[in-house]
């Protein structure tokens, strides 16, 4: 079952899917595209908000939508009110994803450390690539005790967890950890 917070479809964002999001970063996506096309008095930014959203919340008979779809459709209203510039200037934002670290853990293998970064360097690429800016990651202690085949949390899980951060950092993300999650930016992800 999908649970469709404040009727919205749920985003397909790369392989990952987002639920219960809030809608500020399709604003923002067609703010930066009229400074794109130079078109900076651009007038229809909050009526081409109104409508998407209008059209995710009410139109929209789909239960999951891919990102991409959402940014063409967007761009078709663009272009259908004489806007084609800002139209072919838009970039897919998406909005904050979460990815499991224990998932990612688990398919890199008991111990494997170096193909978990391998693992969650191509995950970040990859939604970096569908218009994802800001990621969070779950179930840090899960990973790390898996990385580490350790059954309880210890020194050397604190010190792999410190190289996790470490190395989010070095890639460009400016990682911050949240409670139980490590936020991180990938707009500056080298």
């Amino acid at each position: 079952m999908i649970c469709i917070v404040g009727n919205l479809p749920v985003l397909q964002v790369g392989r990952y899917q987002v639920t219960g999001y809030s809608t500020h970063w399709i604003r923002k996506a067609i703010e930066q595209a009229a400074v794109r096309a130079h078109q900076n008095d651009f007038a229809f930014t909050d009526d081409i908000y109104e409508g998407v959203i209008h059209y995710l919340e009410n139109k929209c008979s789909l239960r999951v939508l891919k990102i991409e779809d959402l940014y063409k459709r967007i761009s078709h209203m663009l272009s259908r009110i004489g806007y084609g510039q800002i139209a072919q200037a838009i970039i897919p934002m998406a909005p904050p994803v979460t990815i499991s670290l224990e998932r990612a853990a688990r398919n890199a293998g008991d111990g494997f450390e170096l193909a978990f970064f391998k693992e969650l360097q191509d995950e970040l690429f990859e939604l970096k690539q569908t218009g994802a800016t800001d990621v969070y990651f779950s179930h840090v202690e899960e990973c790390v005790c898996i990385l580490k085949q350790a059954k309880h949390w210890n020194e050397e899980c604190k010190e792999l967890e410190a190289d996790i951060i470490d190395w989010l950092a070095k890639v460009g993300t400016r990682p911050k950890r949240q409670g139980y999650r490590i936020r991180a930016s990938l707009q500056q992800l080298a």
